[in-house]
């Protein structure tokens, strides 16, 4: 497994996160695993008490996540949102825009690249959460 990369300010946390169904059944968990058949709107009502959410991509192919860390930014959670598994360099920079602000490989994540990789385009063209305004946004105001 790779190392941890966060862009966050906070510490990471350590608690081990539990399942969906693990978390709703009990009151003291901080972080949960979504897995990509999860339904994340299931934790909207407890978003206020989680320090983390997991989300796992089991093969890179899989876009749930991305549609999994959208609605959790959209509806307010601010903690820290991981993505966790066959999750390449590439994908990190879309995987912001939808919100994710720590990354767990499978794979070790060179450095140098997914900052050039991160550098490379300034302006997005689709709408995101991270609070960057699309270019066409920007054109016609």
């Amino acid at each position: 497994m790779g190392d941890l990369i966060r862009f966050r300010d906070d510490e990471a946390h350590e608690e081990p996160a539990v399942t969906l169904d693990g978390f709703l059944g009990q009151s003291n968990a901080t972080a949960v695993r979504l897995e990509p058949t999860d339904d994340p709107r299931a934790l909207i009502p407890h978003l206020s008490r989680l320090s983390l959410i997991e989300v796992s991509f089991p093969k890179f192919r899989d876009g749930r996540g991305y549609s999994i860390g959208s609605i959790l930014r959209e509806a307010g959670y601010t903690g820290e949102l991981r993505a966790a598994g066959d999750v390449l360099v590439d994908q990190i920079g879309p995987m912001r825009r939808c919100g994710f602000d720590a990354f767990l490989s499978d794979a070790e994540i060179d450095r140098d690249v997914l900052d050039k990789l991160l550098s490379l385009h300034a302006h997005v063209y689709q709408k995101t959460v991270d609070g960057r305004a699309p270019v066409w946004a920007r054109r016609h105001g």
